[in-house]
């Protein structure tokens, strides 16, 4: 059994990974982090579902207490990295699903994690179909570098642009050259109307109450143009994917950033 400790349990991420490994016949819940109902079972707080696992609003007595295996962090960003150091600190796995590491902080928790001897995984995405639309954005950028992001998600979402679509530029700059595209001579009469750049690419952000998770990936050719995209309608969307992190987080002694480095 993999003994496991939710962050953010009473977040509406958080709450579907409790149930995610409550249902999981490997996985046991030891314990639960979040701001309010300290001391108290989960079973006892209104809306959550019926388990011994005691809530704890700090993350290092938690795991003192319950000495976990993995924690699962789905709180927000600056939290998630707190949060990340503690765990690697205490020998505990950290899979985190909170966006805005920087390249610092990845370098910082990646040497933190090989001093530890201790796995972490961080994924701007859990949705499998995401990461698929990644590394296929990562095929098609070979054969057509001219190419904008669309992402979309709900108007509670912290950072702009996601982690999602930040990483996905990322992955297609390894496989493109840099450069600026658009005319030479363009001017925005609006700032900000070409949205924000990396490495020559355009990425435009979009939030709006009742969407989830969107992103769509736009190339375009002579002649032609290429369109990939992929919907969250649910975050019962994203559990598949914290299950696959959870167990390959068992196997590992580094840190590992994006789904995608762990599918084939």
């Amino acid at each position: 059994m993999i003994k496991i400790v939710v962050a953010g349990a009473r977040g509406k991420m958080g709450s579907e990974a409790v149930n995610m490994v409550l249902n999981e016949e490997a996985f046991t819940l030891v314990g639960a982090v979040d701001l309010g109902h300290n001391g108290k079972k989960l079973s006892e707080v209104e809306g959550m579902p019926s388990s011994d696992a005691k809530i704890y609003d700090d993350l290092s007595v938690c795991l003192k207490e319950t000495n976990p295996d993995v924690l699962i962090d789905l709180t927000a960003p600056e939290v998630g990295k707190r949060h990340m150091r503690t765990a690697l600190e205490h020998q505990v796995r950290p899979v985190v699903g909170t966006t805005g590491f920087t390249e610092e902080d990845v370098q910082q928790l990646t040497a933190l994690a090989e001093e530890q001897k201790t796995g972490a995984i961080i994924a701007p995405n859990f949705a499998i179909g995401a990461v698929l639309l990644m590394k296929f954005s990562q095929m098609a950028a070979k054969y057509m570098s001219d190419v904008e992001i669309i992402e979309q998600h709900h108007d509670r979402k912290l950072d702009a642009p996601s982690g999602t679509a930040v990483k996905t530029a990322q992955m297609i700059s390894e496989v493109r050259e840099k450069r600026e595209q658009g005319h030479p001579d363009e001017k925005e009469t609006h700032e900000g109307a070409r949205g924000a750049s990396i490495d020559g690419m355009h990425i435009h952000s979009v939030r709006l109450p009742g969407l989830i998770a969107h992103q769509e990936v736009i190339f375009g050719g002579e002649g032609q143009s290429l369109t990939m995209r992929h919907d969250s309608y649910h975050r019962s969307s994203f559990m598949p994917g914290i299950k696959l992190a959870v167990n390959h987080v068992m196997g590992i002694d580094t840190l590992v950033y994006g789904l995608d480095k762990i599918i084939d």
